[in-house]
């Protein structure tokens, strides 16, 4: 075989789970899924610290160690402990699924507080996931394919906002960030058409990177804070005691159930876009395990919790680059940020519309790949009154959310916002107690 042909060949190897990839060759790949979560990854530590009254010191420390604790979930994710992780090609974050209850429990009882509840609420799911098998079995195909629509369609409002320069920008949807997001939309789109081979599939990274160029003499890239927290700086373990609250104990574990529906989702479409093929009952509780136990890992370092991240689900289903190693020099990168601050700064001045521009047809990839998980389940006149009466309620209603305020505030906090959870639950419901006789398809 010639030495091109051996290079070919190799470069295939991206788009295998297991196949071997040089490690130059998997940088770029890992850097392109770190770059499309890396803002997301750190904004809920931002906003949930701030409403704890934090400094920026204070913040910076807790950034730095999210930055860490999503690189180690991701390796576990990619390679398994015992039954903890998946074995398939997850990024893992900071979620955002927890901030509206954090915002509601921090000034009331304290960030200690909210870390006892993370370590507790995190082994009850980590323990859930463990024992998946025996609950798993009342969520059918057409309840996963409804969860995994509805993720797509909760995503599309989180790309437009960053590419109007994200939520609460003073110069919100301003002409610099439509021509920002724009151009690098459009760069995105000309080089997955244009580019030969495996380069089509860094489409997003070559987006990125041209937008981000283009971003420092528009004057839409800060420099300043690049040098803030030193060279290098190992995270703190324990920076904070625990308090334990049963009120928010309950509350919080509520929401890990919300966000296990949510890795529930991720790893079902995730499996279907990238390895064309149904999740396996042993992937779902290796990924809902490690969703749990590493957020309770993630509150030793004062961490909020860690899941799946829907936006690197999107850009596997785009892209089909599922290799393990491609993914984990990814995750590698996060950590060494996370020991060098500068790192982590630098990555962290990625402006928003650049985001924008990059995510919006990820997210629009993962709505395709529910619908074409929805294609495969049936169009029988049952599956349709599932998915429509989930997804109009789930969608419809979460847009309103003052509906819910005759409810309690847990409630409140579970589900007003949340479409995925109340797709999850009304779909489960249905799925249950419509009868299965008669479906024929239409």
């Amino acid at each position: 075989m010639s030495e091109k042909s051996t290079k070919e060949a190799v470069l295939e190897n991206i788009y295998k789970l297991d196949g071997k990839v040089p490690v130059g060759a998997a940088v770029p790949f890992g850097l392109q899924h770190i770059l499309a979560m890396f803002v997301a990854n750190i904004a809920p530590i931002v906003i949930v610290a701030g409403v704890c009254g934090f400094s920026t010191a204070e913040v910076a420390k807790l950034i730095q160690s999210a930055i860490i604790i999503a690189g180690i979930g991701t390796l576990i994710q990619l390679f398994p402990l015992w039954r903890i992780g998946s074995g398939l090609p997850i990024v893992m974050g900071i979620s955002f699924t927890f901030v509206n209850i954090f915002c509601y429990l921090g000034p009331i009882y304290g960030y200690e507080t909210i870390m006892g509840a993370v370590l507790i609420g995190g082994i009850i799911e980590g323990i859930l996931g463990l024992f998946a098998k025996y609950w798993m079995k009342i969520i059918a195909p057409i309840v996963f394919a409804s969860v995994v629509t509805a993720i797509g369609f909760s995503l599309l409002p989180v790309g437009a906002a960053s590419f109007g320069g994200g939520n609460g920008a003073e110069n919100f949807g301003s002409m610099k960030h439509w021509i920002l997001g724009t151009v690098t939309l459009l760069v995105c789109l000309l080089f997955h058409i244009f580019a030969k081979g495996f380069l089509k599939q860094l489409s997003v990274l070559v987006g990125l990177f041209v937008g981000y160029i283009i971003a420092i003499p528009m004057g839409m890239v800060d420099f300043s804070g690049i040098l803030d927290g030193g060279i290098i700086a190992p995270p703190r373990i324990l920076p904070y005691h625990y308090e334990f609250n049963i009120k928010a104990i309950v509350a919080v574990t509520s929401i890990f159930l919300v966000s296990a529906t949510e890795t529930i989702g991720d790893t079902s479409a995730l499996a279907n876009a990238g390895l064309d093929r149904d999740v396996t009952e042993k992937e779902l509780q290796g990924s809902i395990a490690c969703d749990g136990f590493i957020s309770a890992l993630s509150s030793l370092f004062g961490c909020l919790p860690i899941t799946s991240f829907s936006q690197n689900v999107g850009l596997v289903a785009m892209t089909k680059v599922v290799n393990r190693i491609a993914i984990a020099t990814g995750a590698v990168i996060m950590i060494l940020a996370g020991f060098f601050p500068i790192l982590g700064n630098l990555l962290a001045t990625l402006p928003d519309a650049v985001l924008g521009g990059c995510t919006i047809m990820m997210f629009g990839n993962i709505v395709v790949n529910g619908i074409r998980m929805i294609g495969g389940c049936g169009f029988s006149q049952r599956n349709i009154t599932i998915i429509a009466l989930s997804l109009g309620v789930g969608i419809g209603f979460t847009e309103m959310p003052e509906l819910f305020k005759v409810f309690p505030m847990l409630i409140q906090n579970i589900f007003a916002q949340n479409c995925v959870a109340v797709v999850f639950v009304l779909a489960i419901i249905l799925n249950l107690v419509l009868p299965k006789e008669k479906e024929s398809e239409i």
